[in-house]
């Protein structure tokens, strides 16, 4: 009898600025986001089940393997931004929470 593999996690970590973000960010909101943390941790940093997912063109502010979701629609509309820091290690860095208006893309 084979004993089933277990899926490889990934890290996820956020930057300082982005925990400062997370903290001002209504409770909601923040689960939002927990959720979304919980999902690239157990199947990685590609979620196209969440709304307005994408990859962001790199430039001086957008790291390389940067991608991009709305957590929460409306007005304020809240977005995501999270770069692949090394595939091989599985990490993955939260670098923007917050709203539509302020992100930096």
């Amino acid at each position: 009898m084979h004993e089933k593999e277990k899926c490889p996690s990934w890290d996820v970590l956020y930057t300082s600025s982005a925990l400062k973000q997370k903290a001002k960010l209504p409770g909601k909101v923040q689960n939002q986001l927990d959720l979304l943390a919980k999902e690239i941790e157990i199947a990685g940093p590609i979620r196209r089940n969440w709304s307005h997912f994408g990859s962001l063109k790199k430039d001086k502010r957008i790291p390389e393997n940067s991608y991009h979701c709305h957590i929460k629609s409306g007005r304020p509309t809240y977005v995501v931004c999270w770069q692949v820091e090394d595939k091989i290690a599985k990490i993955v860095e939260i670098f923007y929470v917050g709203t539509h208006e302020n992100a930096p893309y």
